[in-house]
């Protein structure tokens, strides 16, 4: 039967004979539009059944044949997304100031340092992360491992939430009011907490294992 291919950023879809691939593109932001040319031109080239929009602002291209799939990649330039795998996933952002009249937080920018400095880095388990630039949460914070929400006064940060399985769970606020240098500071806090944690579990639970203030008192967090 076959199998994902880790080394090829290959998904093995549901025929079991042909793969997704899903390029990284940072923060889902194209900017040279000679991209979405060749994606349309892979995409023909090879046969692909669909190129399908996913929920960590990527594109998919379903239903390549393995023997396609190293020319493709080459064609493409890109390197794949992590979207399997126990690691950093792909940073979700939305527009936040760069380009959206309701942002109050650079959500471009800190999304784009977050994705350049973890995206793929091993962990225990799958880590997901978003950025919204303001309190409409666009990009689902309070469903990632890790959440930075834009506010008028800085940024919010929450920790532990998923939306998988059958017991999805809210992240929890554990910073508010915080500059960019400060959230992400507090960020790679909490990626090497749960890195060193070692737990193969989403952080969400490992938290609710240990108590919320038991968590942001190894942070160095104030607990009320």
């Amino acid at each position: 039967m076959a199998e994902d291919l880790l080394d090829k950023g290959a998904i093995v879809q549901r025929d079991k004979e042909t793969y997704a691939i899903a390029p990284h593109i940072p923060g889902g932001i194209i900017t040279d539009f000679n991209l979405l040319r060749r994606l349309a031109d892979v995409a023909e080239k090879y046969g692909v059944k669909a190129v399908k929009l996913t929920s960590a602002e990527r594109f998919a291209l379903v239903g390549m044949k393995p023997e396609d799939l190293d020319q493709a990649w080459q064609e493409l330039g890109l390197v794949p997304g992590a979207a399997i795998g126990l690691c950093v996933r792909s940073i979700k952002i939305c527009p936040g100031t760069t380009f959206c009249r309701m942002g109050m937080q650079d959500a471009v920018g800190v999304g784009l340092h977050l994705d350049e400095k973890y995206h793929g880095m091993p962990l225990p388990y799958k880590f997901k992360i978003g950025v919204s630039g303001c309190l409409n949460n666009c990009s689902e914070a309070s469903i990632k491992d890790l959440g930075l929400v834009g506010a008028a006064k800085g940024w919010r940060v929450l920790a532990g939430g998923f939306a998988s399985g059958l017991n999805p769970r809210f992240a929890d606020v554990i910073a508010t009011g915080l500059s960019d240098d400060e959230a992400l500071a507090l960020a790679a806090k909490v990626l090497d907490w749960f890195k060193a944690a070692g737990k193969k579990k989403r952080l969400g639970k490992v938290i609710d294992e240990i108590g919320l203030a038991a968590f942001k008192e190894q942070l160095g967090l104030p607990v009320e």
